[in-house]
C-alpha cells in the first residue's frame, strides 16, 4: 500500500465561529437588524483550517504552531483530530477567535479578540526533523507573528532547499523565504506588497513579476476570486487558470483552499501548473459547496442550511443524467426558478445499472455529478444508490420535487416520502424528442474515423 504524503502545515490558528440566523425586523431602539439564530458553528481557523483541509485531500497532516493556554487553543487542538496532528510551539499571548454573526450566507458583522498567539522560547528539535521528512511544506501566514520568528524562518528556509514549500503569504506576516516553490498571494495582498500600482489584469502580472524577483520564489499564483489564478514565473507570459462560475456567496476560506490543494498535489509529484490548476478547481467547488458552512459536514447540508437561514424554498430533482441533452437542461432550468437552490438526486453507477442494463451508465457518476455542478442551475448534488430516491428526499426534506412532464398525472412513490414534512411533487413540461437511450443508440451506430497518419 501505497503511503500517504505527509504535509506539514506551519503558521497561525484561529477559532473561527460563525452564528447563523435570519433576518426579518430591525431594533426599535437602534438602526440595527434583529438575527433569529438557526444555528452556530465552530471550526478550526487560519492556518488550523488549511491543515483541515490537507487531512480531507487524504494526506498525512501534522501542523506546527504556536498554541496558547487557553480554552480557545483546547478547542482548535480538538476539532482537529484525528485527521490534524498537532505538534505546538512554546507560545504566549491568547487565541484568537474571529465570530461572525450571519444572515443566511450574508455577513452583518465580524467580532474579533485575542491578541494572538507567537512563538516563545525557539522550535522543538522533533520540528526540524519533520520538515526534512515532509513531502510538501505549506506555510499559512495570518500575520501574527509566527513567520517572523527568526529560529521558525531558518527552518523554513532550510526546508525550502530540500522539499517543496507553498507560502500563503500575508500584508501584515514575513515575506516568503527565499527558494519557495511557490507563493500564493490574492490580488489584494499583491497589490498592498509589490511596489506597482494598479488592478487590472496587466497590473496584476506586473505584480507578480515583480514579487517573483524581489522574494526569490519560483513562481507567483496570485489568486482573483471569480476570474480563478494569474501564474507567473517571473518572464514570458503568465498563465492565466479560469474558474467555473459559481454560486456560492461567502468565499471566506477560498485561500486557504486554494493553497492546501497546491501543496497537496505538489506534495504528490505535480508540477506548479499542475498544481494550480488544482488548486483553482478545489477553491471553486469550495465555494460552491457552501464555503466555511460546508466544513466539517456535507455539501448538500450547507447549502440547504444556507437558503433555510434565510426562509427560501428548496428544490429537488433527480435521475441518471447518463448523456446529459437539451431536454435535462430545460427541466433542471425551469426546476431551479422555482424556488432558492436545486439540488440535483443523482443515480449512482450501480443504480443505473440496475434500472437500465449494461453496458449503462456510460459516463461515471463522477463525471456526471462534475457536468451537472459546471451548470448555473444547479446548485450541489447529492448520489443514492438506491433504484429510488426516497432516502436522498427524507435528507433533503425538499420544499418541492420536480419530475419530468412524462410523469404528469401519475402517482409518484415520492409523494409518500414528501407527505411526512409537506413537500410538494410536480411536474413541468419536457421538452420532446431529446433522450439519453436514443443519443447512445445513435453513437453506436457511427462509424470509426479512420486514423489520419503523418
Amino acid at each position: 500500500m501505497t503511503a500517504r504524503p505527509l504535509v506539514v502545515v506551519v503558521g497561525d490558528v484561529l477559532l473561527d465561529v460563525d452564528t447563523v440566523g435570519s433576518v426579518d425586523r430591525l431594533c426599535p431602539d437602534a438602526p440595527a437588524p434583529v438575527v433569529e439564530v438557526a444555528s452556530e458553528r465552530r471550526r478550526a481557523g487560519g492556518a488550523g483550517l488549511a491543515a483541515a483541509f490537507a487531512a480531507e485531500d487524504g494526506c498525512e497532516v501534522v501542523l506546527v504552531c504556536p498554541l496558547a493556554d487557553d480554552p480557545a487553543a483546547a478547542e482548535v487542538a480538538a476539532l482537529l483530530r484525528p485527521g490534524v496532528t498537532v505538534l505546538p510551539l512554546p507560545a504566549r499571548g491568547s487565541t484568537p477567535v474571529k465570530h461572525r454573526v450571519m444572515a443566511g450566507d450574508r455577513g452583518l458583522v465580524r467580532i474579533d479578540s485575542g491578541a494572538g498567539a507567537v512563538p516563545d522560547g525557539g522550535v522543538p528539535p522533533p520540528v526540524r526533523a519533520l520538515l526534512m521528512r515532509a513531502d510538501a511544506v505549506l506555510v499559512s501566514d495570518y500575520g501574527r507573528g509566527t513567520t517572523a520568528d527568526p529560529a521558525v524562518r531558518e527552518l523554513l528556509a532550510e526546508a525550502a532547499t530540500r522539499r517543496a514549500v507553498v507560502w500563503d503569504p500575508h500584508p501584515r506576516g514575513a515575506p516568503p523565504v527565499a527558494g519557495t516553490r511557490l507563493a500564493t498571494p490574492n490580488a489584494a495582498e499583491a497589490a498592498a506588497t509589490s511596489e506597482l500600482p494598479g488592478t487590472g489584469l496587466t497590473a496584476v502580472g506586473a505584480q507578480a513579476d515583480e514579487l517573483f524577483r524581489r522574494w526569490s520564489v519560483g513562481a507567483v499564483a496570485v489568486t482573483l476570486g471569480a476570474r480563478g489564478a494569474l501564474l507567473s514565473h517571473g518572464d514570458g507570459v503568465p498563465t492565466l487558470v479560469p474558474a467555473r462560475p459559481v454560486h456560492g456567496l461567502d468565499p471566506c476560506g477560498a485561500g486557504d483552499r486554494f493553497a492546501s490543494r497546491a501543496a497537496v498535489r505538489l506534495a504528490e509529484g505535480a508540477v506548479v501548473s499542475e498544481a494550480v490548476e488544482a488548486a483553482v478547481e478545489a477553491a471553486t467547488h469550495f465555494v460552491a459547496s457552501g464555503g466555511p458552512s460546508a466544513v466539517g459536514e456535507g455539501a448538500a447540508d450547507a447549502t440547504l442550511d444556507q437558503v433555510r437561514a434565510r426562509g427560501g424554498t428548496v428544490v429537488a430533482t433527480g435521475g441518471c443524467f447518463d448523456l446529459l441533452h437539451a431536454g435535462h437542461v430545460a427541466t433542471l432550468q425551469a426546476a431551479r426558478r422555482l424556488g432558492d437552490c436545486l439540488v440535483v438526486c443523482l443515480n449512482s453507477d450501480a443504480s443505473v445499472r440496475r434500472l437500465k442494463g449494461a453496458p449503462r451508465p456510460l459516463v461515471p457518476v463522477s463525471d456526471r455529478t462534475r457536468v451537472l455542478e459546471a451548470l448555473a442551475c444547479v446548485d450541489t448534488v447529492v448520489v443514492f444508490d438506491e433504484d429510488t430516491p426516497e432516502e436522498a428526499l427524507r435528507r433533503i426534506r425538499p420544499d418541492v420535487w420536480v419530475k419530468g412532464g412524462d410523469y404528469a398525472g401519475a402517482r409518484l412513490p415520492e409523494q409518500v416520502v414528501l407527505a411526512e414534512w409537506g413537500g410538494q411533487a410536480v411536474a413541468l413540461p419536457y421538452l420532446d424528442g431529446r433522450s439519453s437511450t436514443r443519443l447512445a443508440r445513435a453513437a453506436a451506430h457511427l462509424p470509426d474515423r479512420p486514423r489520419r497518419t503523418r
